[in-house]
């Protein structure tokens, strides 16, 4: 059996750990870039990169070598990178990197000491990895490894090497499928092939709880008190828990000295949190840290939300996680952080360009002569060397670059862009190199670049007429949260038509405890005699579609009539139609026995459990009811309001891939259906957000050029964002102004329709608070910058009452179905590779 834990701190012979790979030092490859904007070029030798030191381009690794050729990028460029990075171009390549990385590593330590993450972000690193050692004897895979110049002759064994678990919510059942040790023992244990006994994991049903007990009595609630360290306990509970804080607190510190007694962590993988968090880490770690018992940070907690079932579970959830000093203890150590889409760039940047500081934990690696980075392009966006390389090697500027680094300088001096003279340009190197390559000086590029911002907010002004327009989401509130205000404006216009669609069930927003309020709801209203007369009536056919329909509507009597109850009557008789449909039963009688059920069932669960398929069909119509509450709210029929409930969708950890069959012709079959003349899409980067927002774009690139194929027709294409992620004016074309009105409709819409949502049990990380004040927080934000680049007076004294009345600014991309495809990676692409 596995070791959860070290029992005594007796010390065994050291085994030193050491990076041995001897790959050649690299020759210099500069690579190549090219621009896909039309902006007049201006031939010049560019003084930003005559002041910049010579890149860096030395690894050890001949895996690394051949991504760093591949794409044409150094190790590292000096002084303003202080850390070492490979960069690739997507989130599968980074999965190939890091599996070929660590099998590299294994064949020169195939005893060593490995630390590896758990998550989303390592799905293509496990694998690849797998892919790798299963095909290990393949032709094709002998040459895919003998090319990143991995020999061949002998498969790596990792049954000799020792892992270290990273870290473990506290407290937690190792038997819960959402805690991290099912999680090791599932992916690598099991799936690598890991030795247990060789492990030193983390199970918090053994650290100090007294035998014959079990967690759950040890905390009924749930709730750490780790003030219990430092004051007396008030009563015997609080005692027994202070012993088992104690003990854990031992465990720790066994557990690191275990490590250490191994020589120290000789590969460590892990991920960058939104916080710039390594392992549980968070923001403000001492950057020597130990193996401790710690809380964490408002975005751990929400990022951790979708794992626990909740921010009510995961608030102020403590956690057992490896330390800073830990991870770095070993000098010689391997040490990879990886990191896929923009949403990470932020914190990259900060671990990367800034001195080490405990506000920056992964810039402990600065000093760490084998730690590296492994980014994808989007993961780079805010490293500034780059970013100036990208300029100084593309042949033609593109306007949305030129636009961009434009408005952010307008921004960060504080002056309108018809202000800005040369001397505002400061330090900015990019900027510089920029004007240089196109020509242009600052004053005449900025009012070029008012006079862009000023034609989309026009476009933004004139509503489209005569269109049917498919609005896309990949769960039931991205809509709304996206652009709302705008379609106010849109379904006003008769000759408009509007369809909406979700494109998953979403089912694993809804909460156990939302889910049973609402079945006893229903269980009341058919207790106390509310249903028997429609009964009577045949109302609860399960093909009634205009009875279900009149659920929305006295629904929505009832937020007019401010009758909670009259509300609540109609969300329990659409369950009761639901659970109907569910169970092919119409005898209330029997129902009631179903839900009684339900509520046991869902009382015994954990928070974040994954549920059986009728709860979660159950919980994919709640959220399928209330997106038709929302568009109700505005006047769309239910009809018009379509569910896909896309397969691909499962609730696991990794997600499957779509597949054209079950995903791609459903949506195919409803562009048939409903002809649009423009379809919606989020688009978000990948890694921007969850992991579903990519995979439906994927899908509706798909759709669309397969519907273009069959039928002819090519619809426009309108992308958004929303809460996840947002557009830079530079990269939308059309500015929706968004007025105190439309904020508060869209507001008062959510909180009212969206019953699962609106307590923000699984928030961003960004904002602790329901999504439709964080999406108002956002639009305000936009419209302050964009206010600070035209002028107040641009606004107030405009000709246009909505203009006047602007406060929020909202962003679309208008694009062509041509253009979209570009931008979307086929879904052959997510796969590639993993065949032979």
């Amino acid at each position: 059996m596995a070791t959860s834990a070290p029992k005594s701190t007796k010390s065994p012979k050291k085994e030193s750990v050491k990076n041995t790979a001897t790959a050649p030092a690299a020759k210099a490859n500069d690579g190549a870039a090219t621009g896909n904007g039309a902006t007049q070029t201006k031939s010049s030798t560019s003084t930003p990169s005559r002041r910049r030191t010579a890149p860096s381009m030395k690894t050890s690794s001949k895996v690394e070598q051949a991504f760093l050729d591949q794409r044409g990028r150094p190790l590292r460029f000096a002084p303003n990178e202080k850390a070492s990075i490979v960069e690739v171009s997507d989130f599968p390549t980074l999965g190939r990197l890091t599996a070929l990385r660590f099998l590299e590593w294994v064949l020169e330590n195939p005893e060593g000491v490995v630390s590896l993450p758990t998550g989303k972000t390592p799905e293509y690193f496990i694998r690849w990895t797998k892919h790798y050692l299963e095909n290990w004897t393949k032709k094709a895979t002998q040459e895919q490894l003998a090319s990143y110049g991995i020999p061949t002759a002998k498969r790596p064994e990792l049954h000799g090497l020792r892992f270290v678990q990273i870290d473990e919510f506290y407290p937690i059942e190792p038997t819960q499928r959402n805690s991290f040790y099912y999680y090791v023992m599932k992916h690598y244990i099991r799936g690598f092939g890991l030795d247990p006994e060789r492990a030193l994991l983390i199970d918090p049903s053994t650290i100090g709880i007294p035998e014959g007990m079990t967690v759950q009595e040890v905390y009924p609630d749930g709730h750490v008190d780790l003030s219990l360290r430092s004051r007396q306990p008030k009563n015997d509970l609080e005692t027994l828990q202070q012993q088992v804080i104690q003990e854990v607190d031992q465990f720790c510190s066994e557990f690191e000295q275990k490590i250490r007694d191994w020589g120290g962590i000789g590969f460590f993988l892990g991920g960058i949190g939104p916080d710039g968090h390594i392992g549980f880490n968070a923001r403000g770690s001492h950057l020597h840290s130990p193996t401790r018992l710690t809380l964490t940070n408002y975005e751990t907690e929400a990022a951790a939300a979708g794992d626990l079932g909740g921010i009510e579970v995961s608030r102020n959830k403590p956690v057992i996680t490896i330390g800073l000093g830990t991870i770095t203890f070993n000098p010689e150590a391997t040490v990879i952080i990886f990191a896929a889409g923009e949403a990470k760039a932020p914190q990259v940047a900060a671990a990367v360009e800034k001195d080490k500081n405990v506000l920056y934990p992964a810039s402990v690696l600065q000093d760490m002569k084998n730690a590296r980075f492994y980014l994808t392009t989007g993961a780079c966006l805010y490293l500034n060397e780059r970013n100036l390389d990208d300029v100084l090697k593309t042949e033609k500027i593109s306007d949305e670059k030129l636009e961009k680094h434009v408005f952010d300088r307008a921004v960060a001096v504080d002056k309108r862009l018809e202000d800005l003279t040369p001397a505002d340009l400061g330090d900015d190197r990019i900027l510089k190199a920029i004007l240089e390559k196109t020509g242009k000086e600052l004053p005449e590029a900025a009012k070029w670049t008012q006079e862009r911002l000023m034609q989309k907010i026009a476009r933004g002004l004139e509503t489209p007429e005569n269109e049917t327009i498919l609005h896309t989401g990949p769960h039931h509130d991205d809509i709304m949260l996206g652009y709302m205000p705008y379609i106010m404006h849109l379904v006003r216009r008769p000759t408009n038509k509007n369809f909406f669609t979700v494109l998953t069930s979403g089912f694993t927003a809804v909460t156990n405890n939302f889910l049973a309020s609402v079945m006893q709801d229903c269980l009341s209203f058919i207790e106390e005699g509310e249903y028997e007369k429609d009964q009577r009536e045949g109302a609860f056919f399960n093909d009634n579609q205009a009875a279900r329909a009149e659920e929305v509507y006295r629904f929505l009597d009832g937020i007019a009539a401010r009758d909670d109850r009259a509300s609540r009557r109609a969300q329990a008789r659409r369950m009761l139609y639901n659970l109907m449909n569910v169970y092919e039963e119409d005898d209330l009688e029997r129902i009631s026995e179903r839900i009684n059920e339900n509520l046991h069932y869902l009382s015994t669960l954990y928070p974040g459990k994954k549920d059986v398929p009728i709860i979660q069909k159950l919980k994919g119509m709640q959220r399928e009811y209330e997106e038709e509450l929302i568009w109700g709210y505005v006047g769309t029929a239910p009809q018009h309001v379509h569910h896909l409930r896309l397969g691909f969708y499962t609730g696991d950890i990794f997600t499957e891939q779509p597949t054209m069959d079950r995903d791609v012709l459903p949506f195919v079959n409803l562009l048939k259906e409903v002809e649009p003349t423009t379809v919606t899409v989020t688009i978000d980067p990948e890694g921007a957000g969850p992991d579903t927002h990519y995979k439906v774009l994927q899908v509706i690139n798909e759709g669309l050029v397969r519907y273009k194929k069959e039928t002819g027709n090519s619809p426009k294409v309108w992308g958004y964002r929303n809460v996840w992620y947002r557009f830079h004016p530079s990269q939308a074309n059309v500015f929706i102004p968004a007025t105190l009105n439309t904020m508060a409709i869209m507001d008062n819409s959510f909180m009212n329709c969206f019953g699962s949502q609106k307590a923000a049990s699984f928030p961003s990380f960004e904002y602790d608070g329901p999504f439709s004040e964080h999406a108002q927080n956002i639009w305000v934000a936009q419209f302050r910058k964009l206010r600070t680049c035209l002028g107040e007076r641009f606004f107030i004294e405009n000709d246009s009452p909505r203009l006047r009345a602007a406060r929020g600014m909202l962003y679309l991309k208008t694009m062509t179905l041509d253009e979209f495809s570009g931008i979307s990676r086929t879904l052959a692409k997510a796969t590639e590779g993993f065949g032979g």
